[in-house]
């Protein structure tokens, strides 16, 4: 696994497929501490934490497999964690973005290109 996730990094199309699986699996499992905390009860509730915990300790594994160099992926993760929130706020707890979070999540995005693009 680890031989493979160093491989998908080298290629920057790699990094942006590995870097959004992390940003996908952090935001789902803080949904489910989301849910557990606020929307369910009982049975449901303890299991809502369980898978939590799981899918964050997945994500934690998943990002620090591979050696990059991730203070500079950071741009580009931030922004992708912001879009994929936005998507798994929508789907999951129907709260639809508003004015102020579609500018500031553009102004995220856009620190995001910023930040992996920009040659220095």
């Amino acid at each position: 696994m680890k031989a493979v996730l160093q491989q998908l990094v080298s290629s920057r199309a790699g990094a942006a497929v590995v870097l959004l699986l992390a940003a996908s699996l952090e935001v789902l499992g803080d949904s489910f501490f989301q849910s557990g905390l606020y929307r369910v009860q009982g049975a449901q509730r303890v299991a809502a934490f369980v898978v939590g915990v799981v899918v964050l300790g997945f994500y934690g594994l998943f990002v620090n497999l591979p050696p990059w160099d991730f203070g500079r992926l950071l741009g580009a993760y931030v922004a992708l964690f912001f879009v994929v929130a936005q998507i798994v706020a929508y789907v999951r707890f129907h709260q639809a973005p508003t004015l102020p979070i579609y500018v500031g999540g553009a102004l995220i995005v856009a620190g995001g290109l910023v930040i992996t693009f920009w040659q220095a």
